[in-house]
């Protein structure tokens, strides 16, 4: 019987047994090289988690604006998906002081994303704070992109152009910066969503596909340009690129109905949900910077018209009439003001000259223009196979080449535009760069692989040499691309995507540009100064800091803030400037102005970050001088001048800035010193308010450290501030030569309003 049963199995598996799993060593090879790619990629992103602190199971967020995201996760788990935008929204009265913040105006992707996946998490009976998987985000959608960037490079030109592309974007810094550890921000979910649409977007087009295939693909490019519109600002751009791309098919005369069905069933589809978003709406479809999606449409209709068997003369009129309403539009749109604008930020990334003009935006290091020296230390060598590969593309002109064509340079004028950009230009430029070492490296292994022929002795001798040579050719771009990856000498030394991993989170670094083995510990004046504001100050006291760390102080702090990071509120940030700009007692009136008859001391605190660069006095080898490092408000002070200029005329006619000494810029309070390069300040600046206060905490930090035996001397010192005691001050603890030789000093004052209200005889409630 036993043998029955055997018999009978081996019957019924014989056809399985005959199924042979083909996989050839490319494809080996491919999946391994890939593999590895994607584990350097994640681990590159995980490593700052060594600073965290991992025996509490807790991680904090990266930056500033990543702490808004979670805010609005948070409340979505606690409260539903949909509970920010419900009725007229979620007002968080701990921002912007006293007039709050409605949470509703925020795009919901980024949120939705880590509130809907934590929840499936929790599903699983996985126990793990918020906050450290929100932390833990960034590096996973990365690994994503960089595998969606693989395939998307294996379409434009195989495996090798893949894993190429791949490798690039994994290791790219503004990309690694973007998606590291702690970086829970819109541009994570913008960085997968613009590679992913592209991705679909392409095969939606491609003529060898079915129509079915074709529609399944639009369809789901739709779906993604939604969660990207809903994701990050910089949507506007790949709307923008795909109707530019639409027009350069048209007028290179390649044009075809799949492109105009896939570029009608996408948008049509795509900006039908955007507009469902209560912060997108309908009014999203009128801005200058959609718009131009009804125009290409409209120009498609028009080349689907001109196939058709029709006379010149209609063809002509067809041309004419599309091209006049188009213009027209356009035209009767800004004339009655239905021609809907965006944000400022957007348009000086299409004319940097008038960033000049928008101090605020200005005052965003990574919202700068971007020298082509630093274009060249982000990128390395591997700019010359980028220059390479637009010359293979555009010696060939499918489809997908002008794509890419039109992607590259249209990113890179936007990259040069603003730094941040970097992260639109790296899929575009790690496909094409891809392209170009492969561009270069065929003909030289296509020769390595040739068989020496027998002919003529002086004719083998030349094709051995030419091996030679191309072995040499070989052996030079490995030898390029190994500087890019392992030893960067535009850095001089690590590259910066490697040195990226060896940095701790801006919080816990406290702003420090720190890192490395040097660094065993978290740079602590950040964490405990929030500490002790989350334990010694309620939560509905006003803490007045510059904008910059308004997130940090409300989310981490639980204090409230006048001002923050969405920079919603214009005015708010120029009084705030002009707080710090100002001399005492003109602070001092400012403040004020926010407190009432009910509660006259509301706001209470004003918070002043500086770091101190430790420094050889010249007066002995044992003796120490603390200046300003440039790192805090020491170096932001030039923008609370300049934003608050601007406001020059409303301050003097509110009565708050005095006419006799009124200020524009930073020339007000002083000027350069020529010789030693520092600030040199006047009488109007050594009594501003911000220098007083940071003065202040670098006299108490020397004094401190000269009565424990170190002697240490401020560079300077100007008058003690008169109406602000000192209540803490953060990162006091630090020895001078803990980081490195730099001292960050989170300092917290309180207001002493009765001694101002008694020297000016004012009540001070408005």
């Amino acid at each position: 019987m036993g043998e029955g049963i055997k018999d009978k199995l081996s019957d019924r598996m014989a056809p399985f047994s005959r199924l042979r799993i083909q996989v050839s060593h490319s494809q080996i090879i491919a999946v391994s090289a890939l593999a590895l790619i994607l584990f350097v990629a994640f681990v590159i992103r995980i490593l700052p988690l060594r600073w965290e602190n991992l025996s509490a199971g807790t991680s904090l967020l990266n930056e500033f604006d990543p702490y808004y995201q979670f805010s609005i996760t948070q409340h979505m788990v606690t409260n539903g998906l949909l509970s920010p935008y419900l009725g007229s929204g979620w007002v968080n009265t701990q921002l912007w002081y006293p007039f709050g913040y409605n949470m509703a105006t925020s795009l919901p992707s980024t949120p939705i994303t880590g509130a809907v996946l934590y929840d499936i998490f929790k599903l699983f009976g996985a126990n793990i704070d918020l906050m450290t998987f929100c932390a833990l985000i960034p590096p996973v959608i990365g690994v994503l992109s960089t595998l969606v960037v693989y395939f998307l490079g294996k379409d434009m030109g195989g495996k090798a152009v893949g894993l190429f592309a791949a490798l690039f974007f994994a290791l790219e810094p503004s990309i690694v910066q973007r998606t590291s550890l702690g970086f829970f921000d819109t541009q994570v979910v913008g960085t997968l969503g613009l590679v992913l649409f592209i991705l679909l977007f392409l095969r939606s087009i491609d003529n060898n596909r079915s129509i079915r295939a074709s529609v399944l693909y639009s369809i789901t490019a739709g779906a993604t340009l939604a969660y990207f519109i809903g994701g990050w600002g910089g949507a506007y751009y790949i709307l923008d690129l795909i109707v530019l791309f639409a027009f350069v098919m048209i007028v290179a005369k390649r044009y075809s109905q799949r492109l105009l069905l896939s570029y009608s069933i996408t948008f049509g589809f795509g900006l039908f949900i955007a507009t469902k978003i209560p912060y997108i709406s309908l009014s999203y479809l009128t801005t200058y910077a959609v718009l131009p999606i009804a125009a290409g449409f409209l120009l498609l209709l028009v080349a689907e018209t001109l196939r058709q068997n029709i006379s010149t003369r209609t063809k002509l009129t067809l041309t004419t009439s599309a091209i006049v309403v188009i213009v027209g539009g356009f035209i009767a749109l800004f004339a009655t003001g239905y021609l809907g604008r965006i944000a400022g930020k957007f348009d000086t990334v299409i004319d940097p000259f008038i960033r000049a003009t928008a101090p605020i935006i200005s005052s965003v290091a990574e919202q700068q223009i971007s020298a082509w020296g630093n274009i060249y230390v982000e990128l390395g060598i591997v700019i010359l196979f980028f220059l390479i590969g637009l010359y293979v593309v555009f010696k060939n002109p499918t489809n997908r080449n002008i794509f890419l064509l039109v992607f590259g340079i249209t990113s890179l004028y936007f990259a040069a535009s603003m730094i941040r950009l970097l992260a639109i230009f790296a899929p575009a430029f790690a496909i094409i760069a891809a392209i170009g070492i492969l561009g270069i490296v065929k003909p030289f292994y296509t020769l390595l692989q040739e068989n020496p022929r027998s002919i003529a002795k002086t004719k083998r001798k030349l094709a051995r040499v030419s091996k030679e040579y191309s072995g040499v050719a070989v052996f030079l771009i490995f030898m390029i691309l190994i500087s890019t990856f392992a030893f960067s000498p535009q850095t001089g030394g690590v590259p910066r995507s490697v040195n990226q991993a060896f940095s701790p989170t801006a919080i816990s670094a406290a702003s420090l540009p720190v890192g490395g083995s040097s660094l065993t510990q978290p740079v602590t004046a950040w964490t405990e100064s929030l500490s002790w504001l989350k334990q010694t100050v309620p939560s509905t006291e006003v803490v007045v800091s510059w904008w910059d760390y308004g997130f940090w102080l409300t989310y981490q702090g639980n204090v409230t803030t006048l001002n923050d990071n969405t920079t919603e509120n214009t005015t708010q940030i120029e009084n705030v400037g002009f707080i710090f700009m100002a001399n005492e007692n003109q602070s001092m009136a400012m403040l004020s102005s926010y407190n009432n008859d009910n509660n006259p001391g509301r706001v209470g605190y004003i918070l002043v970050f500086t770091v101190l660069q430790i420094g050889q006095s010249s007066s002995g080898s044992s003796s120490y001088v603390a200046s300003p490092a440039g790192y805090g408000d020491e170096g932001k002070w030039v923008w609370m001048a300049r934003i608050s200029g601007e406001a020059e005329s409303r301050l003097i006619n509110e009565g708050y800035m005095n006419a006799s000494q009124p200020w524009k810029d930073e020339t007000a309070f002083g000027a350069p010193d020529n010789t030693t390069g520092k600030w040199d300040w006047n009488d109007q600046g050594l009594n501003c308010t911000v220098e007083e206060l940071i003065n202040n905490a670098e006299v108490q930090y020397c004094n401190q450290w000269t009565q424990a035996g170190v002697s240490l001397s401020p560079d300077m010192t100007t008058t003690a501030p008169t109406y602000f005691t000192l209540a803490y001050l953060g990162g006091e603890d630090a020895s001078p030569f803990q980081y490195g030789g730099l001292v960050p000093l989170v300092a917290i004052y309180k207001i002493n309003y009765d001694a101002y209200y008694a020297a000016t005889g004012t009540t001070g409630t408005g």
